[in-house]
């Protein structure tokens, strides 16, 4: 018997395969579009040209598994993200500068890449467009559980949407040098915007109140 255990073949797959994605993410970030080519990725993720055709033949193959990747990464940054926010009332602020440093973070980035590559691309934006969708649902359903909206409220549900164009737009921004600084006094005027249009008070202490009044009925 080996002293060296025999990795399954199916786990060496999974790995080169992420490998490859990651590689793809990456050079997305630092070349863009039309700088990415299989041959880079493969260099890149340290992974034979044969054995990266194998499992992706086309340029467009890879970018449209790439794009599945950073859906699942980018939900999972989401979620992270959310789960570290403060309690109080800098809730609302905090909320939109964990979302602004998301859609100015190499995901959105690469993501971005993809977007205007798409454009003129029928077959990548069949694959990029119902992603982008499901991205674009799910951060809003976070959004409006982080800020504790009701949107059954006239005029809530366009705040969430005009608070999620503001940040994708600072993102856009942020792709030509760092804007953090500009970014962090636009939201935090945004967040008094916030509260005061949707007489928000944060999402814990509505759900208190919630629960003292469900306690006391």
């Amino acid at each position: 018997m080996s002293a060296t255990a025999r990795v399954p073949q199916g786990e060496r797959t999974r790995a080169m395969r992420a490998r490859l994605l990651e590689a793809t993410v990456d050079l997305l970030v630092e070349k863009g579009f039309s700088g990415t080519s299989t041959t880079l990725v493969s260099e890149r993720a340290g992974v034979s040209r044969g054995a990266q055709l194998h499992h992706f033949p086309t340029k467009n193959a890879l970018v449209v598994a790439a794009v599945e990747h950073l859906t699942e990464i980018r939900g999972s940054d989401l979620e992270r993200a959310a789960a570290a926010l403060p309690d109080g009332e800098d809730r609302t602020v905090a909320v939109l500068e964990m979302l602004g440093d998301h859609f100015s973070s190499p995901v959105f980035t690469a993501a971005l890449e993809l977007w205007v590559a798409a454009r003129t691309d029928p077959a990548l934006l069949e694959a990029v467009a119902p992603l982008e969708q499901r991205v674009g649902r799910e951060t809003h359903r976070l959004t409006v559980e982080l800020l504790g909206v009701d949107e059954s409220r006239p005029g809530a549900r366009e705040l969430v949407q005009a608070t999620l164009d503001l940040v994708r737009g600072l993102g856009l921004a942020n792709t030509l040098g760092d804007d953090t600084r500009r970014r962090r006094r636009i939201l935090a005027q945004w967040a008094v915007t916030l509260d005061a249009a949707l007489d928000a008070a944060p999402a814990t202490k509505k759900a208190a109140a919630t629960k003292k009044k469900e306690t006391t009925s």
